[in-house]
């Protein structure tokens, strides 16, 4: 687990239940929770949102960040635009601890309307808790991390 327990979340309209309901529980387990909104159910537009939690990331204000949307795509896709930042979309926990160990990824995004709560919260716990290996997968994040020069 990462040494900074900052960890900032963002969504769109569509997922601000999802995303408080993750924040009481991943701040039930000490992390210090920056919750960047919207808190009001009016229409909004993801890529705001996304862009704003990918540069608490990318700045080193939060170590890690957690978006979400409707489906996970959309914001995720926006969070991707600011370079530094490796957010996957997990619909699952198998890829969300894939994503850290093997791409060291800095953001999870996760769709509201194609998981549960139940399983989102086991998606979260499998990112936080998942460690980047280095070695083999150093390389490939450093060329990932090359193609944002």
């Amino acid at each position: 687990m990462t040494a900074n327990k900052r960890i900032v979340l963002s969504s769109d309209h569509a997922a601000i239940e999802l995303r408080q309901s993750v924040a009481n529980h991943i701040a039930q387990q000490g992390w210090d929770v920056v919750d960047i909104g919207p808190t009001s159910p009016e229409s909004t537009h993801y890529p705001k949102h996304g862009k704003a939690a990918a540069q608490a990331v990318a700045s080193g204000d939060c170590s890690l960040g957690i978006v979400l949307c409707g489906t996970g795509q959309g914001i995720m896709m926006a969070a991707n635009k600011v370079p530094g930042i490796r957010c996957g979309v997990c619909s699952d926990a198998f890829s969300a601890r894939m994503i850290r160990q093997h791409n060291n990824a800095n953001m999870l995004s996760i769709g509201a309307r194609v998981v549960g709560e139940g399983l989102a919260l086991d998606i979260v716990d499998a990112f936080l808790c998942a460690e980047f290996e280095g070695g083999r997968h150093a390389t490939r994040v450093d060329m990932i991390e090359a193609q944002d020069d």
